[in-house]
């Protein structure tokens, strides 16, 4: 590869590891680009944000390619994770901790499976408050941080498919394939409150973007040794 080639516009796919933001692995690719090939400046985006707790597939587009972003964002997302019952917290997930615990002994493993019909096909989804939505020019996140509340619309996505694919205790594995603009917290959270209890999202990754795969993608330092640098 050139630097006219990235220039012009490539798709890289790679796996987002645990606790790293997606603008730092914009950053990080585009530094190590720009080194390589000596470039003063070249546009890297990235085409759908992962929080930094999750991990699995996130498209960066090079050069011309950034103009594409849009249409990957808009694309069909799977997502693979764990949601635990009995307790909820403010983030719903791990961000954050636990602030309230609940029953879990009325739960039945047909009523688990039975609940995740309610939420396939449209829905009114609120996102969660801790999230990079902005409201009046601040971030959600930044005023949750601060302990203000603030009202958030509920937004209309699709869920073709939410499954549950293996109970252990009161961690539920699960199988999501939906809309742009779910957020996997709020229907880990919404799920707890279905089964008259709470829930939090434990674990996260998405596993495709529209035709394209996790399995597919590179790790970060595989592309750098792919650009033929220590």
């Amino acid at each position: 590869m050139t630097a006219e080639d990235y220039k012009g516009g490539q798709v890289l796919l790679i796996d987002k590891p645990l606790e790293w933001t997606s603008f730092q692995v914009v950053n990080k690719l585009r530094w190590h680009i720009r080194k390589r090939f000596d470039i003063k400046k070249i546009k890297v985006g990235h085409a759908g944000t992962l929080d930094p707790l999750a991990t699995g597939l996130l498209i960066i587009c090079t050069g011309k390619q950034t103009k594409s972003i849009e249409t990957y964002q808009g694309q069909i997302k799977e997502y693979t994770g764990t949601i635990t019952i009995g307790a909820t917290t403010p983030s719903y997930d791990l961000e954050t901790e636990i602030n309230e615990t609940f029953p879990v002994d009325h739960i039945t493993t047909d009523q688990i499976h039975n609940t995740t019909q309610q939420f396939i096909g449209e829905i009114d989804q609120k996102p969660p408050i801790f999230s990079a939505i902005k409201k009046d020019g601040k971030r959600l996140y930044e005023l949750a941080r601060q302990g203000k509340t603030t009202e958030i619309k509920a937004r209309k996505i699709t869920i073709s498919t939410f499954e549950i694919t293996n109970i252990e205790g009161n961690n539920l594995d699960f199988r999501v394939v939906c809309s742009k603009g779910t957020y996997i917290r709020s229907l880990a959270h919404d799920f707890g409150m279905a089964l008259n209890s709470g829930a939090h999202l434990t674990k996260l990754r998405r596993t495709k973007i529209g035709d394209f795969s996790v399995e597919n993608a590179q790790s970060i330092e595989g592309f750098i040794d792919s650009l033929g640098m220590e």
